[in-house]
């Protein structure tokens, strides 16, 4: 990674000094180097860096002074004859606080931490883009077989976890594919706009379900049965996969010019939900969570 930095000095020697520093340090680029805060702030302003090595003790602007009008994604490192600033410095959320005279050895400390910084930001850009874009996935690849298979979103029924092994099983293909990799992992990497964890098990695409039943999930020709939870937790996520593929056609209903509302109830200390889907409330229908 390479950091834009400028310095801003209005002592030559260690105006000097520090330009050497930079020229010869790989992980910055020199930018411009300033006897004041003023001269700098006129030409950083078209011209932003992502690193400035700021003296405190300044004519006209200080160094403090001048810290808190550049832009929040410029770091400063302060440098100062005068270890009394130090405290100053970070409360305007400085990087590091150089005291002259500066060695290398202390300049490349403080460098070594803007670049530690600087890595973190970008990685978590980059994490932050990955979490967006995952919503519009066509495909993910899975190792199988000592190969590395692309799948399409669209063809994914459903998923079963085997301990450390998941199975994909797919529309129109009855093998389903074998990878080492854990639920979680596979979980996290699918949209969750479209796949839902409904056992510890089983994550499946809400679309494609067309059947709902006590331990049974249709999906077009196929069908899968899992264990019916027995605890309070696992009846609550029931509930919410049923609730979500109720919500997700709900749109049919309307276009239907049907009439859809959503009712929790208990009926002998069982919970079910209740939808009625026409406007004069005469067709009900009642699912029971047993």
């Amino acid at each position: 990674m390479i950091i834009k930095c400028a310095i801003i000095d209005d002592e030559p020697l260690a105006l000097g000094l520090l330009e050497s520093y930079v020229k010869k340090t790989p992980s910055l680029e020199l930018c411009g180097a300033y006897s004041s805060a003023i001269q700098a702030m006129e030409l950083l302003t078209d011209h932003p860096v992502d690193l400035i090595f700021l003296d405190i003790q300044m004519p006209e602007l200080n160094g403090l002074e001048f810290s808190k009008i550049v832009p929040g994604s410029t770091r400063i490192i302060f440098t100062t004859a005068f270890g009394q600033y130090a405290l100053d410095g970070y409360k305007v959320n400085a990087l590091d606080y150089l005291l002259k005279p500066i060695s290398y050895t202390d300049f490349m400390t403080a460098v070594n931490k803007a670049v530690q910084w600087f890595e973190l930001r970008q990685k978590a850009e980059t994490s932050s883009g990955e979490i967006q874009s995952s919503e519009d996935l066509k495909y993910i690849y899975v190792k199988s077989d000592y190969k590395l298979i692309q799948i399409e979103l669209d063809k994914i029924l459903y998923i079963e976890g085997l301990k450390d092994y998941i199975k994909i099983h797919l529309e129109d293909n009855p093998r389903p594919i074998l990878s080492l990799v854990s639920m979680k992992m596979m979980e996290d990497k699918l949209p969750a706009n479209r796949f839902i964890r409904i056992h510890r098990s089983f994550i499946v695409q809400k679309q494609k379900i067309k059947i709902i039943e006590k331990g049974r999930i249709v999906f077009g020709k196929t069908t899968f049965q899992y264990q019916t939870a027995t605890n309070r937790s696992s009846k609550i996520m029931l509930i919410n996969i049923l609730f979500e593929f109720l919500l997700y056609f709900q749109p049919f209903f309307l276009k239907q010019s049907f009439f859809l509302r959503f009712f929790f109830g208990y009926n002998q200390s069982k919970p079910y939900i209740c939808v009625v889907h026409n406007k004069d409330g005469s067709c009900e229908t009642s699912f029971r969570i047993v």
